[in-house]
């Protein structure tokens, strides 16, 4: 894959830098392409589009979305960066999703995206083992703080592949992997 030179902040796939600990280099590459592919998923989909739930329970663009980013800002938190996405109120603590409620246009967590995504960046080049091995605690359950970052990474493929499937459902062009 190329580099994506219309991102902000930074090139991706051909990064320079090597991590500190060995163990994040494989888990960057993942982070680089989950920053691309984050931002190809929600390309051209329409405000309106974004609350359409297809007459389903399923969760809809706008809170699969923004779950996204309250998960990227909540990992970038535990590597030391203090800040919050525009919407954290609606996504804190592992919030679901809620009936009736207006979630934030794409444009905002884009602009949210792009903020925390080179800063967690260079925080995973410059984490240490010792602090990769560090416990935590997640939704009552201990792991690694290496083991959170595996996870979270997991995470942001799952919701971006269903995002990627919402495309679909409703009508619009794949999403592209470049």
């Amino acid at each position: 894959m190329g580099t994506r030179q219309n991102y902000t902040h930074t090139k991706f796939y051909t990064m320079e830098g090597k991590t500190i600990s060995s163990r994040m280099q494989s888990l960057l590459l993942l982070y680089d392409m989950q920053t691309i592919f984050f931002l190809n998923c929600v390309d051209g989909i329409s405000d309106k589009d974004t609350h359409n739930r297809l007459n389903t329970k399923a969760n809809h663009i706008a809170w699969l979305v923004g779950s996204l980013v309250e998960q990227r800002y909540g990992i970038a938190r535990k590597v030391g960066i203090d800040k919050q996405q525009t919407a954290h109120d609606l996504f804190n603590n592992g919030k679901g999703i809620q009936d009736n409620v207006a979630y934030p246009k794409l444009a905002k967590y884009k602009r949210d995206w792009d903020t925390i995504s080179p800063i967690t960046r260079h925080a995973f080049i410059d984490v240490s083992d010792e602090k990769l091995d560090s416990q935590i605690e997640m939704g009552g359950i201990n792991m690694t703080l290496f083991d959170m970052i595996a996870f979270t990474i997991y995470r942001e493929a799952n919701c971006i592949g269903q995002i990627a499937l919402w495309r679909r459902l409703l009508g619009y062009e794949a999403m592209k992997y470049e």
